[in-house]
């Protein structure tokens, strides 16, 4: 197992190795009021036209163009009413010449007509209806098949339903869909030092944090959070407790954080020490250099973060939440990136990646061309960044100093910088992974 005396990994190695451990889960069938949110996991294709049948698109008068080719305002063309269609209508009587069937947006236009005149252009008769606009044929038709034919495509696997795409799910006449299960994760704060929120505080205790905010980040994430912090600096109890996960047939990932370091009281560490899957590392990162990651023996992901709540945070937006978006089978697992301009400017640690939590504070506008601090390869997959410098961001207070949670909660992004850059000076351009809307 590798300990803190190994070779850094790199922010890209160390994601690649948390990605390898997702894939997506075993699909289930759910009905569309529970499909929203959920990823497809098979092609919804349509069996028969859409619409099924010529339908209007307005309320009005379905007519033979021919009839009505020399109706004018001052000369209108008196038409006999057959018939009256509403939507839902499944009566089909025929217009002849010199009549016309009274029809509302979405009833089936009937045999016999091929054109329908808008209520605002006649008198709006029931026995008869003059008509004082010509119309050409088709006009305010809408044609069977022209939305989609038999086997068309309508909504792809790997999609994320949103509300058009359930819509769309049910106007082909699907009423349950296969989706990605939703991972199911428990999430583990450590430490004796923790106490539960609303706790009256001892000396040296503080309130748990982070298992709210990793619980609150995995259904952000679209899975589905078990909390089960705090846990003491027991290491057989921890044990105890994650080989009962590992166990649990419900549970497909646990998210840990704290006792990953270098420390006398490791819990984390010493809990799993001995198992061969998991393997706990520094990485090129700030802030969370202190990482372990693996599988237990039952073959669960284990993501185990280090304690301070921004590299708690920072971990799992760059590590965690991707391999969950994995496992609810979607292939774009990228938070949208943006670039920005820096305002103010900061240190970066030698040789490590930096994790900035940022606020944008105007927007951006040009003056002069300066340097860039260039983006790092987590953030520049095809498609995800907008070359643009739209916004001009600030380092939130405190920078990435990793246990300033309170401040974490006015950052609007995660400006990305390189290892190999030794300074953000102010104007530099830097990719920002979007955190908040």
């Amino acid at each position: 197992m590798p300990t803190t005396d190994s070779p850094m990994r790199t922010l890209d190695e160390h994601r690649a190795a948390a990605l390898a451990l997702a894939a997506p889960l075993p699909e289930v069938v759910v009905g569309l009021d529970a499909a929203l949110g959920a990823v497809l996991a098979q092609d919804v294709r349509t069996s028969e036209r859409l619409p099924r049948w010529d339908n209007s698109a307005m309320d009005g008068y379905a007519v033979r163009a021919d009839d009505v080719r020399d109706a004018t305002a001052g000369a209108p063309v008196t038409l006999r009413v057959v018939a009256d269609l509403p939507a839902g209508t499944s009566g089909t009587p025929t217009v002849e010449p010199g009549t016309a069937a009274r029809i509302m947006t979405g009833a089936p236009v009937p045999p016999g007509a091929d054109t329908v005149v808008p209520v605002e252009d006649t008198d709006a008769g029931t026995v008869t209806v003059q008509v004082r606009a010509a119309k050409a044929i088709g006009s305010h038709v809408r044609r069977a098949g022209e939305d989609a034919s038999p086997g068309d495509l309508v909504v792809a696997a790997g999609t994320l339903l949103g509300p058009a795409h359930v819509a769309a799910v049910a106007s082909v006449g699907v009423a349950d869909v296969p989706v990605h299960r939703r991972p199911r994760v428990a999430v583990v704060s450590t430490g004796d030092e923790l106490v539960p929120p609303g706790t009256p505080l001892a000396h040296g205790q503080i309130p748990d944090s982070n298992s709210w905010l990793l619980a609150a980040a995995v259904r952000d994430a679209g899975g589905e959070p078990v909390r089960l912090g705090p846990v003491g600096d027991d290491p057989d109890a921890l044990r105890d407790l994650l080989r009962g996960l590992d166990d649990d047939t419900d549970v497909d990932a646990v998210v840990t954080s704290g006792g990953v370091s270098v420390g006398a009281f490791d819990v984390v560490k010493a809990a799993l020490r001995d198992e061969p899957g998991v393997d706990f590392l520094p990485v090129a990162v700030q802030p969370g250099k202190p990482q372990g990651l693996g599988r237990l023996p039952g073959g669960t992901p284990v993501f185990a973060l280090p304690g301070n709540p921004v590299s708690s945070f920072v971990s799992f937006e760059v590590f965690v939440r991707p391999a969950l978006l994995r496992m609810r089978g979607l292939a774009d697992v990228e938070r949208p990136t943006t670039t920005a301009v820096v305002d103010d400017g900061w240190r970066t640690p030698p040789g490590r990646a930096q994790v900035m939590p940022v606020r944008f504070v105007r927007p951006y506008v040009a003056r002069d061309d300066r340097g860039t601090a260039g983006p790092a390869s987590l953030s520049t997959a095809p498609g995800t960044a907008d070359a643009r410098p739209p916004h001009v961001v600030r380092a939130t207070a405190g920078g990435s100093g990793s246990h300033l949670v309170a401040r974490l909660a006015v950052a609007e992004g995660l400006a990305v910088v390189p290892a190999e850059i030794e300074q953000v000076a102010p104007g530099d351009r830097v990719t920002v992974l979007r955190i908040a809307p």
